[in-house]
């Protein structure tokens, strides 16, 4: 005989008064490692600047660069630290924001970031993990240092999202209706990469969707689900990052991308990452991919915003095991990297063309 509605509700009542988890709340978290007034007026001040990036009020030049992945919270800080002496040589004309990854897609399965794996050991020591990354996020605003991330778990962007200046939805989740509905609710500017194959219309979707009005169900500071109905975020933008068969930096590329968007009149500007599909994951094809886009934005192209790199201490990757193998700290265990001098060179390289394209408009 089949169970009634009324015995069926009470066995859910039942499953509901069960404690099913002692995870921490986002608020618990912020109460033990709470950001200071001065680095929550640093996080809106970057945001505000990048909004005018955005929106073509401050010219410079947008470079997001830094590791593939954080993997060691002291190689993290020693490589902000880098970029923040660069940003003061080149401050009047390019405006660099770190990449701090903390989570990765996966295609299949692998090591999925520093939040749900920090100690690399396979023990997934996810609460560590999120403590962790609140502590590099508020390192890192404290040293007055700008952070992009990729979003990828809605329950986790409660912890840290205040911190951060710049997010990402990837290739493998730009089409994926929950997270162009968190995008819709971050309050700073969001870069939908095009998908992996190459198809510009998931990610160019992900921005029409995150622009508008969203109503779904999140969590929210207290750790409770919440019914959430936003506004809509209209600091969005799409990054080409090339596909598993070929790039998109080159000029007919970057036309066709502007031409779709036009015609479906979005009208924030471009930004390129000159990895992943753009460089083969080859680290030093970086440098054709952050030339080129850089020649096509110098002749006049004010679609293009910036570039991304994929950049750490020292260059490449290593292999990465888990169970104790050693790991070297500034070595990049996911993607393949540029080298820090790589690095400050090109950087240095743009900045001066940025500064003689300047005079020439005088």
């Amino acid at each position: 005989m089949s169970r009634s509605l009324k015995e069926l509700n009470q066995d859910l009542l039942e499953i509901i008064m069960v404690p099913q988890s002692n995870f921490f709340s986002p608020s618990e978290v912020k109460k033990h490692l709470r950001a200071s007034i001065q680095e929550m007026e640093f996080v809106s001040k970057m945001r505000k600047i990048s909004k005018n990036i955005l929106s073509g009020t401050d010219p410079r030049l947008l470079i997001v660069v830094g590791p593939c992945s954080i993997h060691h919270m002291d190689s993290a800080i020693d490589y902000a630290r880098r970029l923040k002496e660069l940003q003061e040589r080149i401050k009047d004309h390019c405006f660099l924001i770190m990449r701090a990854y903390i989570e990765k897609p996966r295609s299949t399965i692998g090591w999925k970031g520093f939040c749900y794996d920090p100690r690399l050991d396979g023990s997934c020591d996810l609460k560590s993990g999120v403590i962790s990354s609140r502590k590099l996020f508020l390192k890192l605003a404290a040293m007055e240092v700008p952070v992009a991330t990729e979003f990828l778990d809605p329950l986790l962007a409660p912890y840290f999202e205040e911190l951060i200046t710049w997010g990402f939805i990837g290739a493998r989740t730009s089409a994926s209706q929950i997270h162009r509905q968190m995008a819709s609710k971050l309050s700073m500017p969001i870069g939908f990469k095009n998908g992996m194959d190459g198809n510009l219309n998931l990610a160019v979707g992900g921005i029409i969707a995150a622009n508008a009005n969203q109503t779904f169900l999140g969590i929210n500071d207290e750790g409770q689900i919440t019914h959430y109905n936003t506004k809509g975020n209209s600091n969005t933008h799409l990054v080409l990052r090339g596909s598993m068969n070929r790039g998109n930096f080159d000029e007919k590329s970057i036309q066709e991308a502007i031409d779709l968007q036009n015609a479906m009149q979005i009208k924030s500007p471009i930004l390129i990452d000159c990895s992943h599909g753009n460089s083969n994951k080859v680290p030093l094809n970086q440098k054709s991919a952050f030339f080129s886009v850089l020649k096509q934005k110098m002749a006049g192209n004010t679609s293009i915003m910036g570039m991304m790199l994929e950049s750490h201490i020292q260059g490449e990757s290593q292999p990465f095991f888990h169970q104790g193998q050693h790991t070297a700290k500034d070595i990049s265990i996911t993607d393949p990297c540029l080298d820090w001098e790589s690095t400050k060179e090109l950087i240095l390289a743009a900045a001066s063309i940025q500064e003689e394209y300047a005079a020439c408009q005088v």
